[in-house]
């Protein structure tokens, strides 16, 4: 099962968007139902950094939430992903500012 980017949940926010909230509903739960059945076992967490809390979302959010500097490793990539396409308006020149703290999970 894929999680990031999953087509039956992106059916149920296109579903919500245009305001069928009954069908967007179905989606979500038919996502979640075979969420918790494909990972009541595996692991689901994506995150690479050993922590913890790894693959406890609820609590690994709520200390995120507490102390609101920064948000947790498996929502980066998605985050990201919105920045960079804003950061198209400005030919990505963003990137001459920003240094990267050291404890910045690095690619592989």
């Amino acid at each position: 099962m894929i999680i990031d980017g999953n087509q039956k949940e992106k059916e149920a926010m296109e579903a919500f968007h245009k305001g069928d909230r009954i069908k967007g509903l179905k989606l979500q739960e038919e996502f979640a139902a075979a969420f918790r059945e494909e990972y009541k076992d595996k692991d689901h967490c994506s995150c690479k950094k050993a922590c913890r809390y790894h693959g406890n979302c609820k609590e690994c959010v709520a200390i995120h939430r507490a102390h609101e500097e920064h948000v947790p490793n498996c929502m980066r990539p998605l985050i990201n992903k919105k920045i960079k396409i804003l950061s198209e308006l400005t030919e990505h020149t963003i990137a001459n500012d920003i240094e990267p703290p050291k404890e910045i999970l690095r690619k592989e």
